[in-house]
Formats: structure tokens, sequence, C-alpha cells
């Protein structure tokens, strides 16, 4: 696009040049061109002065009308790039963080309550300079306002591109015991926040254990992420 653009502008420019050129070169008052006189006046090419002057001035005025447009085209076509390449910056040159694994609960527990885990990694091209865990243990179903509560959370330290962590919830053997022997519902909300140079991001989901398959589904993912500004 941009070669196409400036072949046309420096087209443009050398048919506005030579038109004008010509017009002032074979205008009456330039004795010096040359021409044929006869009877009906002035030619040149067995045209009369007067047309090649007019289709030079109307090729001058259309040129420079065209060369207006190229030039405009062109500046909108950088505009345009500048914009693609700032998205480009802003979602390529920042930390991605997202599950690699799903829940899944450990055989051995640091207390005692039942103790699971999933595996976050940074997907992105920036470190996370820290990435804070919350979540939440409910036997009836949750939403993302559920998350908004008081949480406590936990700071898994900064996550390098590549990095993986793990981060680890706990469950009441009481409530486990009650989803296992009486198939009461179990829900889980995870969300991770991290920071980056536009602004605070954070990953979310909402999971139902599945009691026949023994594992958590997902009901719900998203990501929160701050809106580029163009402008």
């Amino acid at each position: 696009m941009n070669k196409i653009l400036l072949t046309s502008i420096v087209s443009l420019f050398f048919l506005v040049s030579f038109s004008s050129v010509f017009a002032q070169e074979n205008s009456p008052l330039d004795t010096s061109s040359p021409t044929e006189t006869s009877e009906h006046g002035t030619t040149i090419l067995g045209a009369p002065l007067e047309i090649w002057i007019a289709i030079a001035h109307w090729l001058t005025g259309i040129g420079t009308v065209a060369l207006t447009i190229a030039l405009f085209m062109t500046f909108r076509h950088l505009e345009a790039n500048t914009k693609m390449s700032k998205i480009e910056t802003e979602y390529r040159l920042r930390p991605w963080v997202g599950p690699t694994t799903g829940i899944k609960r450990m055989d051995n527990s640091i207390s005692g309550d039942l103790q699971f885990s999933i595996t976050i990694k940074n997907f992105g091209d920036l470190p996370a300079n820290y990435v804070k865990a919350k979540s939440i243990v409910s036997s009836t179903p949750l939403t993302k306002e559920s998350l908004k509560q008081s949480l406590s959370e936990f700071n898994l330290g900064p996550v390098l591109p590549q990095m993986e962590k793990s981060y680890w919830f706990f469950i009441k053997p009481d409530m486990w015991k009650k989803v296992t022997d009486e198939n009461d519902p179990l829900y889980v909300a995870l969300y991770f926040e991290y920071p980056s140079l536009t602004g605070s991001n954070g990953y979310g989901s909402i999971s139902e254990y599945n009691k026949t398959s023994q594992i958590f589904i997902h009901k719900d993912m998203w990501l929160d992420y701050p809106e580029i500004k163009l402008a």
C-alpha cells in the first residue's frame, strides 16, 4: 500500500510539474517557443496553441487535485499504521497470565483441610511484577460479583515470561463430605490479578465439581484488561 501511494504521488508530481512548465513555456507572451504561424493563428502539432495551453492548465488542475487526494490518503494510511502499531505493542509487549491445568486435588495437604491446586503461566512477552490470587468456595452458584466481596489474597510474587506457578486453595472436610456423600453441589471461583504498563489485568474462572468424572468443570472464564486509548 505504501509503495502504491508513493508511486502515485511521484507520478502526479511529475504530471503537475510538466503541465505547469508546458503552460508557462508556451504562453502567448513567450516568443521563444518553437511554434508555427498560419492564417488561423499559432499552432503546435496541428492544433492551436490556445488549446494546448488550456489542456496543460486542465492537467495541472486535475493533477493538483489528485496529488492532494493521494497525500491525504497517505496521511490516513500512516495514521492507521500508527494505531495498529500501538495496539500490537499494547497487546504483545505485556504479560498474559492464565491457567495451564485444571483444578487438581493434591494427595497430601499441608493442613487438615483438603488441598487443591491450579497452575498458572505467563504467556506474555513481559514479566508480571506480581500476581495476586484469591478464591471462594461455596455450595451455591457463584458469579463474577462473588469475587468482589472481601476475600483474603495471596501474593504469588513476580511471574516471568513462560514461568509457571501453582496456587493452592482448601476445602473443609465437612463440606467435601456433603459433596461426595450427600451430592451437595460445589462451586469454586478463582481470580488472578496482575499489573501491566496500561493498568490492572486479571483472569477469572468459575468451576463446578462433577462427582461422576471427579473433576472441576469450568462454567465461566473471562479476562479483564484496560481499554487501549488510541487518541
